[in-house]
């Protein structure tokens, strides 16, 4: 049906050849297409991995910092804003250690990168401290200075103890990475009366050749202050103090922990310190300076801020923060 007024035109007949010619060109456009269409879909693909899309914690995250501690970018990082029975959010990719449900995790077979490892786990003081004044007070070297050797601690304000918190963390850390074929050492089980003095802390961590060492800790600072930070050796030199070996390791293994603990956790850097990277470059920790092997401190949160101390309280925000550890080191450890 015509909807004009014109009157019908007569065909008429393609001039000869037209038809070749209209089918060459498009047979040439066909082509065309067919080479464009694949480059720039491949053009997308790069750019989403350019941009981070899908990124995992197969590498160190670029963690900014200041110019003493790196350069890298930013990443996005939760707010500290997880309840004790908030679920747990995503873990890293199965190759970076068991997930953040705490599901098992197959056992590493002869050829694993775990297989061989040893893991040293330093839980922070000891509720002993608190009757032994007099031996934890005792002035130690540590290669740049002289310090006590032991402190007690701090309490949450109901007064849960440090001590007692970084060793639950402890223990289910072990249970979780013993689950993965590591070997485990504690500095101690609350199995003495005291200490040991941070020198001791150090010296366990040497003489068992570990190929990574967490202190297990929790902070005590103003209400208000809140999130973890992961503490890493700085570049000393001095008596029996020589960090220049573990420092770019030690950064590596602080960046997987303070990456995974936030994924575990749900918990933010620290607002208080450390500029929002949740790490913090310290040069006056004799467990640190004293150290010959791959070494951070893991300061869980504030005992003194109560939104904080509701979680370290919790055994299942306990629990999550044993498992966002265990994957930083599983991770560090190539797992």
């Amino acid at each position: 049906m015509r909807y004009d007024d014109s009157p019908p035109q007569p065909e008429t007949a393609p001039a000869p050849g037209a038809d070749r010619r209209r089918f060459a060109r498009r047979s040439a456009l066909a082509v065309a297409a067919a080479v464009i269409a694949p480059t720039t879909l491949a053009g997308w693909v790069l750019v989403q991995v350019g941009t981070g899309a899908g990124a995992d914690d197969a590498r160190p995250p670029r963690i900014a910092a200041p110019a003493a501690m790196g350069t890298g970018t930013p990443t996005a990082t939760p707010t500290s804003t997880a309840s004790p029975t908030a679920t747990a959010s995503a873990s890293s990719s199965p190759s970076t250690g068991p997930s953040a449900s705490g599901g098992p995790a197959p056992s590493p077979g002869a050829t694993s990168p775990l297989a061989g490892k040893t893991v040293v786990i330093d839980p922070g003081h000891n509720t002993g401290n608190f009757d032994h004044s007099r031996e934890i007070n005792q002035q130690v070297d540590i290669g740049t200075a002289r310090k006590e050797c032991d402190t007690t601690g701090t309490t949450t304000r109901a007064g849960y103890k440090e001590a007692d918190f970084t060793l639950d963390v402890s223990r289910r850390l072990r249970t979780l990475l013993e689950g993965r074929g590591l070997k485990v050492v504690f500095t101690h089980e609350a199995d003495r009366a005291w200490g040991p003095c941070i020198t001791e802390r150090a010296r366990i961590g040497n003489e068992a050749n570990a190929d990574a060492v967490v202190s297990v800790h929790a902070d005590g600072v103003s209400e208000g202050s809140r999130g973890y930070h992961v503490i890493l050796p700085a570049k000393v030199k001095g008596g029996a103090a020589d960090t220049a070996a573990i420092v770019g390791p030690s950064r590596t293994l602080g960046e997987r922990i303070a990456a995974n603990f936030a994924r575990a956790t749900g918990s933010g850097p620290a607002n208080y310190l450390g500029g929002g990277t949740g790490l913090v470059v310290r040069d006056d920790l004799g467990g640190l300076n004293l150290s010959t092997r791959p070494k951070v401190f893991v300061e869980c949160g504030n005992m003194r801020d109560s939104k904080d101390a509701a979680l370290l309280t919790s055994p299942q925000w306990r629990q999550k923060a044993a498992q966002g550890i265990a994957d930083g080191i599983v991770g560090f450890l190539g797992g």
